[in-house]
């Protein structure tokens, strides 16, 4: 997983949060949801990332 990419979907992450806590604080249930959804998206993300770089060190660990 790139630095890049981890930083994005943390970037992703905490602008979901502020989303549902904005959504919370208002009243707005809409926007509350979207930032759910939009932190479980990016945890997907950093999950299927972090199952590519178990799979590439597991590869590694059988070149040497």
């Amino acid at each position: 997983m790139g630095l890049a990419d981890k930083a994005q979907n943390k970037a992703e992450e905490a602008t979901g949060h502020a989303k549902e806590s904005t959504g919370r604080a208002t009243g707005n249930e809409s926007l509350e949801a979207e930032g759910r959804g939009d932190q479980a998206e990016a945890k997907t993300k950093q999950a299927g990332e972090k199952v590519k770089d178990a799979a590439k060190d597991v590869k590694d660990a059988f070149k040497s």
